[in-house]
This record gives C-alpha cells, structure tokens and sequence, in this order.
C-alpha cells in the first residue's frame, strides 16, 4: 500500500512539477510500468533529440530501486545498445548508491546529467569509452549522427 501512495506522489510531482527536459507518465493503467522522455541537453551532441525510457518500478520500491533502460538508441559510453544504464543511483548498496529517499525524478534527473557529462571510467561500452577519452571529436561526430537517426521526431 505505501509502494502505491508513493508511487502516485510522485508520478503527481513529475506531472505538475517535472525537472526541465523530462516528462513521465504512466502506461495504460499499470502504476508500476512508466514511461519516461529526456530531452537532449543544450551544448551536448543529443541536443534536439528525444529520447525515451522505460521504467519499471520494482515490488519492494522504495527499498530497491526502479529499472531504467533507454528505448530509444543512444550513443554513450555509459549506456549499452540494449539501452541497459550505468549509473550508481540505479543500484543497491554495496555496488550501488541506491537509496530509499531518492525518488524517480532524481533518477530521471541524474541520467539526463549522465547524458551531458558521460564517465568513461566506469563504461558499458568499451570502444565507445576510449573513443570519448581519446577522441573526443569523433565520438561528438557519432553521437550526433545517432541523435538525429534515432531521436529527432
């Protein structure tokens, strides 16, 4: 019961005060299976570009945290082509940094600082990790080209 409370407090706060450049809603009448929007941010390679995100709210949410993947394809090193995440926040202690008082706007909110500052020390994607260390300029250049292919409405 409290899962549910919570879960529409805060789907509430998302639709009438949601951080800039993210909308989230719930599919159909599921209240644990959402769908989320991230816009590209402005100076990163994804600006312009509209990305979608699934979410899947755990039984045991608060004290586990929700799966986020990306549905839409995103050229980043810390994100698979399965749209699978690496992010602390999205996983428990001790690997993780998970913590009941976060909440899915954080979440929502930490990806999208994810996409504008990307952490190629801790990578999904290995080749596309050493190409932002080492190549910045053509790792800008893919990441536009994936943006605009897949993401420009």
């Amino acid at each position: 019961m409290q899962r549910a409370s919570r879960l529409k407090r805060e789907l509430s706060l998302l639709t009438t005060e949601p951080p800039p450049g993210i909308t989230c809603w719930q599919k159909e009448s599921q209240l644990d299976d959402l769908q989320a929007q991230i816009l590209g941010g402005v100076d990163t390679p994804y600006e312009k570009g509209i990305f979608n995100l699934e979410i899947l709210v755990p039984e045991r949410y608060p004290f586990e945290p929700p799966k986020i993947r990306f549905l839409t394809p995103i050229y980043h090193p810390n994100i698979d082509s399965a749209g699978r995440i690496c992010l602390d926040v999205l996983k428990l202690p001790p690997k993780g940094a998970w913590r009941p008082s976060l909440n899915i706007s954080t979440l929502l909110t930490s990806i999208q600082l994810l996409m504008a500052e990307p952490n190629p020390d801790d990578p999904l994607m290995a080749d596309i990790s050493s190409e932002y260390k080492y190549n910045k300029q053509l790792f800008l250049l893919n990441a536009r080209e994936w943006t605009e292919k897949y993401a420009s409405q």
